[in-house]
């Protein structure tokens, strides 16, 4: 299918996979176990060769999404999870082992900053850098450094990481190369381009993108040579190198942390897959829209969205990402107006965590999800107290503006 469009891709993907009886998606196979004839097939698996023996590791509707994700992100193989911070989890754990370094940015999520302070406690060494300047990573690098990580648009303050240099030197220092493209998604922006070894997608979030499933993945581009990274087992180094790290992540981080994705929700995320570039599109030409009738609001003090000109990356942003922004808003009101009685009065929006719906979410970033990691790492990462996240969706973009208009109108009231 590499000759095919993005979406006409996705849509054929299942079909192509021989299905049983003509059919055109994948079914859900919710067997725990899979039997065979001949024993011998059943230790082969076992020993590497392909194909199922329990749900734990995998089953066929997994991994007719792993398939799936494979192709949208141009990778060689594709390993699901549960959550995408159980996929994050599952890269770290199974690659990093204590002495190493990391260099990560330090604009991630709420939740992964938790993460790296739990591998900082597990003897992992983890250092934070400005990654929207390749110099701070550059100047962060040790011996014994294995791993850079980076987000592709911050949440929630949009900043845009020096992708592509931050790549070029992960291959000249022969360094793991991890990319969350979980804001961008793989129709925005393929980490491959940029020499990404790992691409790691929140599932949850605009691939399923209808707020009704939790799933993550790690996709291997085939750029790193693992056959040179020291961390990985000799039970893993069976058959070509570009398949090594991530049997490894498989192995180490999926079944025996068991953060498996069952098939019922691959199946939902896999249906979800299908129309992403047609939501995405709409979710991003909407936040455009409502980033511009924001930032001259009288009722409000600033946007971080990168599709606004005075962004400090919106050059590289248009450049990386094909003059497509994202659906994410960073929005701090007016001085005086106060942030939860400006969101109680929207109607329109949903009052929710979480992002990528098809609906508009907002919530007060600082007060609730990254309320744990403290005032002074807020400040570090640009989250001021008045910050409200917007996930942009699909509505009509009218709806929404004057959703905000009028909860804007009655504060300044």
């Amino acid at each position: 299918m590499a000759s095919h469009g993005f979406t006409s891709s996705i849509l054929h993907s299942d079909r192509r996979q021989s299905i049983e009886y003509g059919a055109t998606h994948q079914p859900m196979h919710t067997a725990a176990a899979y039997r065979y004839d001949d024993v011998r097939d059943l230790v082969a698996v076992f020993q590497g060769r392909p194909g199922f023996s329990y749900g734990r590791q995998g089953t066929p509707t997994t991994a007719a999404l792993e398939s799936k994700v494979s192709v949208m992100e141009a990778g060689v193989g594709t390993v699901s999870f549960a959550t995408g911070m159980a996929a994050l989890a599952g890269i770290f754990v199974s690659l990093l082992r204590a002495g190493d370094h990391l260099v990560a940015s330090q604009y991630i999520f709420g939740n992964t900053n938790s993460l790296l302070g739990t591998l900082s406690a597990l003897g992992v060494e983890v250092t934070l850098v400005d990654a929207t300047d390749v110099a701070q990573v550059e100047a962060a690098l040790r011996p014994e450094t294995r791993m850079v990580f980076a987000e592709t648009i911050a949440n929630p303050g949009t900043q845009i990481a020096d992708l592509a240099a931050i790549g070029a030197l992960c291959q000249a220092r022969n360094l793991v190369y991890v990319v969350d493209n979980t804001m961008t998604s793989s129709w925005m922006f393929r980490p491959a381009t940029v020499g990404a070894s790992l691409v790691m997608n929140s599932l949850s979030k605009y691939m399923g993108g209808h707020g009704h499933a939790l799933g993550g993945s790690v996709t291997d581009t085939g750029l790193y040579d693992w056959s040179a990274y020291p961390n990985i087992y000799d039970a893993y180094k069976g058959g070509k190198p570009t398949s090594w790290g991530l049997t490894q992540i498989k192995k180490k981080g999926l079944r025996d942390m068991g953060g498996t994705l069952s098939s019922e929700t691959a199946h939902r995320i896999a249906i979800g897959c299908e129309t992403l570039a047609l939501r995405m599109a709409r979710a991003c030409d909407n936040a455009l829209a409502l980033a511009r009738f924001l930032e001259v609001h009288p009722g409000v003090a600033r946007v971080h969205y990168p599709g606004l000109a005075q962004h400090p990356q919106h050059a590289r942003a248009g450049e990386l990402f094909g003059n497509r922004y994202g659906a994410l808003l960073g929005v701090e009101l007016a001085e005086g107006i106060d942030c939860f009685e400006f969101l109680n009065l929207l109607q329109v929006v949903i009052l929710s965590t979480h992002v990528g719906d098809t609906r508009t979410l907002a919530l007060p970033a600082a007060h609730t999800i990254y309320h744990e990691m403290g005032a002074e790492r807020r400040a570090q990462m640009g989250i001021a107290d008045s910050l409200i996240r917007v996930s942009v969706g699909i509505e009509e973009i009218d709806d929404l503006i004057d959703d905000f208009g009028a909860a804007l109108k009655k504060m300044l009231a």
